[in-house]
């Protein structure tokens, strides 16, 4: 009787979702990997702007795509600040950071802990040891973590059933030093002046002290489990 459950259990439509959602997903990113390069700055500037005023959308689009890959977020982070400016320029870079996390995200809760996690790889235990019963503070943090990128962290908060509000609302607070700084770093590059200028230097000083306090949270609470 309990095999006939455990054999019913298996194959549920739960799973077979899950197992498909994992096929898919893993194709996409193959795909993705051989297929997809991210362009150096000046060529990926030039082919928004080739979109008129429809290159902000477009823009927005690329950098969602590319924050649902292990691809680094970096270089549309700089070509947003030499097209846009500080302020445009971060708006759309966040814009497209929420929606291509918030999409990993619901990926990983569509597919399941065992097989997301299965997917992160050497990611896996770094991501469980920080986010598991995660709150606020600590996915603010884990954001801030110097060496764990962006992906893993959006599929183990999705995996590991983290509230979306507090996924969202903390993965838009913990990005804004690091995409200001990123942001401002493009814009300063394209037009130096006295604005883009202490921009950068608050941003940098800022994300800085932002790593190291997460640094400290982190110590702390080893300290206190121990």
């Amino acid at each position: 009787m309990n095999s006939e459950k455990d054999y019913t259990d298996d194959f549920s439509l739960r799973s077979i979702i899950s197992l498909l959602t994992l096929v898919v997903f893993i194709g996409i990113l193959i795909w993705l990997s051989f297929n997809v390069h991210i362009p150096k700055p000046a060529v990926l500037k030039e082919i928004i702007q080739g979109y008129g005023w429809a290159g902000w959308l477009v823009f927005i689009g690329i950098t969602a795509l590319i924050a649902i890959t292990p691809i680094p977020i970096t270089i549309p982070a700089l070509v947003a600040g030499s097209l846009y400016g500080v302020i445009a320029g971060s708006l759309f870079s966040f814009t497209g950071i929420l929606l291509g996390s918030w999409i990993g995200y619901w990926l990983a809760r569509l597919t399941g802990k065992n097989l997301t996690f299965k997917l992160l790889g050497r990611h896996g235990p770094t991501v469980e040891k920080y986010l598991n019963n995660a709150g606020f503070l600590a996915m603010c943090t884990a954001r801030l973590i110097p060496g764990l990128p962006y992906w893993p962290v959006n599929y183990g908060a999705g995996a590991l059933g983290i509230s979306q509000y507090v996924f969202l609302s903390a993965t838009l607070i913990a990005s804004i030093p690091g995409q200001v700084s990123l942001v401002s770093l493009g814009a300063f590059a394209a037009h130096q002046s006295l604005f883009n200028g202490i921009i950068l230097v608050t941003a940098w000083i800022t994300t800085l002290a932002a790593i190291w306090i997460s640094y400290r949270y982190w110590r702390n609470k080893r300290k206190d489990s121990k």
